[in-house]
Protein backbone atom coordinates (compact mmCIF):
# COMPACT_ATOMS: atom_id res chain seq x y z
CA UNK A 1 0.00 0.00 0.00
CA UNK A 2 1.50 3.68 -0.76
CA UNK A 3 2.00 6.47 1.67
CA UNK A 4 -0.73 8.10 -0.21
CA UNK A 5 -3.24 5.41 0.20
CA UNK A 6 -2.20 5.00 4.17
CA UNK A 7 -2.72 8.59 4.27
CA UNK A 8 -6.12 8.55 3.13
CA UNK A 9 -6.99 6.03 4.73
CA UNK A 10 -6.17 7.27 8.47
CA UNK A 11 -7.50 10.33 7.61
CA UNK A 12 -10.71 8.41 6.36
CA UNK A 13 -10.70 7.07 10.05
CA UNK A 14 -10.12 9.77 11.65
CA UNK A 15 -12.88 11.61 10.44
CA UNK A 16 -14.85 8.43 11.01
CA UNK A 17 -14.40 8.35 15.11
CA UNK A 18 -14.46 12.30 14.94
CA UNK A 19 -18.11 11.88 13.31
CA UNK A 20 -19.24 8.67 15.47
CA UNK A 21 -18.17 10.67 18.28
CA UNK A 22 -20.08 13.63 17.80
CA UNK A 23 -23.32 12.51 15.66
CA UNK A 24 -23.49 9.17 17.40
CA UNK A 25 -22.66 10.18 21.26
CA UNK A 26 -22.47 13.52 21.96
CA UNK A 27 -25.09 14.74 19.92
CA UNK A 28 -28.08 12.90 21.34
CA UNK A 29 -26.24 13.18 25.15
CA UNK A 30 -27.03 16.84 24.32
CA UNK A 31 -30.91 16.11 22.91
CA UNK A 32 -31.25 13.55 25.74
CA UNK A 33 -30.30 16.43 28.35
CA UNK A 34 -32.19 18.88 26.71
CA UNK A 35 -35.43 16.88 26.71
CA UNK A 36 -35.25 15.75 30.15
CA UNK A 37 -33.68 19.36 31.89
CA UNK A 38 -36.45 21.65 29.87
CA UNK A 39 -38.90 19.80 27.92
CA UNK A 40 -39.48 16.29 30.10
CA UNK A 41 -43.27 16.10 30.00
CA UNK A 42 -42.85 16.76 25.99
CA UNK A 43 -40.30 13.76 26.10
CA UNK A 44 -42.10 11.30 28.11
CA UNK A 45 -44.92 11.49 25.45
CA UNK A 46 -46.78 14.23 26.57
CA UNK A 47 -48.82 11.17 29.08
CA UNK A 48 -52.08 12.42 30.47
CA UNK A 49 -53.03 10.73 33.94
CA UNK A 50 -55.55 10.43 35.94
CA UNK A 51 -55.36 9.07 39.32
CA UNK A 52 -51.93 8.04 38.89
CA UNK A 53 -52.76 6.27 36.04
CA UNK A 54 -51.95 7.13 32.30
CA UNK A 55 -54.77 7.28 30.31
CA UNK A 56 -53.50 8.43 26.77
CA UNK A 57 -51.21 11.40 25.51
CA UNK A 58 -52.37 14.62 25.08
CA UNK A 59 -50.47 14.18 21.23
CA UNK A 60 -52.30 11.00 20.27
CA UNK A 61 -56.08 10.82 19.40
CA UNK A 62 -58.61 7.95 20.84
CA UNK A 63 -61.41 6.01 19.70
CA UNK A 64 -64.11 7.21 21.46
CA UNK A 65 -67.43 5.78 20.74
CA UNK A 66 -70.39 5.47 23.06
CA UNK A 67 -72.55 8.75 23.80
CA UNK A 68 -71.41 9.77 26.99
CA UNK A 69 -68.25 11.00 25.40
CA UNK A 70 -67.11 13.60 22.23
CA UNK A 71 -65.50 11.93 19.61
CA UNK A 72 -62.62 12.57 17.35
CA UNK A 73 -62.35 12.91 13.86
CA UNK A 74 -62.50 9.94 11.74
CA UNK A 75 -59.43 7.67 11.60
CA UNK A 76 -57.76 5.88 8.21
CA UNK A 77 -55.77 3.69 10.82
CA UNK A 78 -59.20 2.95 13.25
CA UNK A 79 -56.64 5.03 15.63
CA UNK A 80 -53.59 2.51 15.82
CA UNK A 81 -50.92 3.92 17.75
CA UNK A 82 -48.56 1.87 16.27
CA UNK A 83 -49.55 2.84 12.47
CA UNK A 84 -49.93 6.73 10.89
CA UNK A 85 -51.55 7.94 8.47
CA UNK A 86 -53.97 8.88 5.90
CA UNK A 87 -56.16 7.41 3.65
CA UNK A 88 -54.08 7.57 0.84
CA UNK A 89 -56.85 8.33 -1.39
CA UNK A 90 -57.49 11.75 -3.23
CA UNK A 91 -60.06 13.90 -2.85
CA UNK A 92 -62.31 12.70 -6.14
CA UNK A 93 -61.35 9.31 -5.71
CA UNK A 94 -65.26 6.83 -5.52
CA UNK A 95 -64.09 5.33 -2.15
CA UNK A 96 -63.03 8.89 -0.69
CA UNK A 97 -66.45 10.72 -2.22
CA UNK A 98 -68.68 7.92 -1.02
CA UNK A 99 -66.80 7.79 2.66
CA UNK A 100 -67.34 11.77 3.17
CA UNK A 101 -70.55 11.48 1.96
CA UNK A 102 -71.62 9.31 4.26
CA UNK A 103 -70.32 10.70 7.29
CA UNK A 104 -72.05 13.93 6.16
CA UNK A 105 -75.23 12.20 6.12
CA UNK A 106 -74.86 10.33 9.36
CA UNK A 107 -73.53 13.79 11.26
CA UNK A 108 -76.43 15.61 9.58
CA UNK A 109 -78.66 12.49 11.21
CA UNK A 110 -77.96 12.52 14.41
CA UNK A 111 -76.84 16.43 15.37
CA UNK A 112 -79.27 18.05 12.77
CA UNK A 113 -76.77 20.19 11.26
CA UNK A 114 -73.75 20.49 8.50
CA UNK A 115 -70.86 18.77 9.42
CA UNK A 116 -67.51 20.66 9.68
CA UNK A 117 -64.91 19.51 7.51
CA UNK A 118 -62.80 17.52 10.49
CA UNK A 119 -66.18 15.67 11.24
CA UNK A 120 -66.10 14.22 7.32
CA UNK A 121 -62.28 13.51 6.64
CA UNK A 122 -59.52 11.39 8.56
CA UNK A 123 -56.25 13.50 9.74
CA UNK A 124 -53.12 13.35 7.65
CA UNK A 125 -51.72 11.09 10.78
CA UNK A 126 -55.11 9.10 11.80
CA UNK A 127 -54.35 9.79 15.15
CA UNK A 128 -55.12 13.83 15.58
CA UNK A 129 -56.08 14.09 19.15
CA UNK A 130 -58.17 17.64 18.27
CA UNK A 131 -61.51 18.49 17.04
CA UNK A 132 -62.91 21.83 15.86
CA UNK A 133 -64.79 23.88 18.51
CA UNK A 134 -68.20 23.80 16.02
CA UNK A 135 -67.47 20.05 15.92
CA UNK A 136 -67.16 19.56 19.87
CA UNK A 137 -70.35 22.13 20.13
CA UNK A 138 -72.37 20.06 17.94
CA UNK A 139 -71.92 17.22 19.98
CA UNK A 140 -72.75 18.99 23.09
CA UNK A 141 -76.96 17.60 23.23
CA UNK A 142 -75.91 14.10 22.79
CA UNK A 143 -73.09 13.99 25.44
CA UNK A 144 -75.12 16.36 28.09
CA UNK A 145 -77.95 13.55 27.31
CA UNK A 146 -76.27 10.56 28.22
CA UNK A 147 -74.88 11.99 31.02
CA UNK A 148 -77.90 13.57 32.24
CA UNK A 149 -76.04 16.90 32.56
CA UNK A 150 -77.77 20.00 30.96
CA UNK A 151 -76.42 21.55 27.93
CA UNK A 152 -75.34 24.84 28.95
CA UNK A 153 -72.92 22.72 31.65
CA UNK A 154 -71.54 20.58 28.73
CA UNK A 155 -71.08 23.75 26.25
CA UNK A 156 -69.38 25.92 29.16
CA UNK A 157 -66.79 22.97 28.90
CA UNK A 158 -66.16 23.13 25.50
CA UNK A 159 -65.73 26.48 25.11
CA UNK A 160 -62.96 26.22 28.88
CA UNK A 161 -61.03 23.42 26.62
CA UNK A 162 -60.59 25.41 22.96
CA UNK A 163 -57.53 26.08 22.58
CA UNK A 164 -56.07 28.81 20.26
CA UNK A 165 -53.93 29.57 17.44
CA UNK A 166 -50.43 27.99 18.12
CA UNK A 167 -48.31 31.47 19.04
CA UNK A 168 -51.55 33.60 17.73
CA UNK A 169 -51.02 32.55 14.35
CA UNK A 170 -50.58 29.16 13.84
CA UNK A 171 -52.97 26.55 12.65
CA UNK A 172 -57.12 26.91 13.91
CA UNK A 173 -58.64 27.26 16.94
CA UNK A 174 -59.27 23.44 18.35
CA UNK A 175 -60.29 21.04 21.22
CA UNK A 176 -58.68 18.35 22.48
CA UNK A 177 -61.09 15.56 23.09
CA UNK A 178 -58.88 13.18 25.56
CA UNK A 179 -58.80 16.28 27.64
CA UNK A 180 -62.02 17.71 27.25
CA UNK A 181 -63.97 13.95 28.22
CA UNK A 182 -61.34 13.67 31.08
CA UNK A 183 -62.89 17.06 32.22
CA UNK A 184 -66.42 15.63 31.93
CA UNK A 185 -65.62 12.71 33.97
CA UNK A 186 -64.57 15.17 36.73
CA UNK A 187 -68.08 17.23 36.64
CA UNK A 188 -69.97 13.88 36.17
CA UNK A 189 -69.29 12.13 39.52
Amino acid sequence: MSSSNTRQLLAALRMFVVLTVLLGVLYPAAIWGVGRLGLSHQADGSRVERGGVVVGSSLLGQNFTDDRHFQGRPSASEYAGDVSGGTNLYSSSADQVKAVRERAVAYRAAYGTQAPADALTASASGLDPHISPANARAQVPRVAAARGLPDAVVARLVEEHIQGRTLGFLGEPRVNVLELNLALERISR
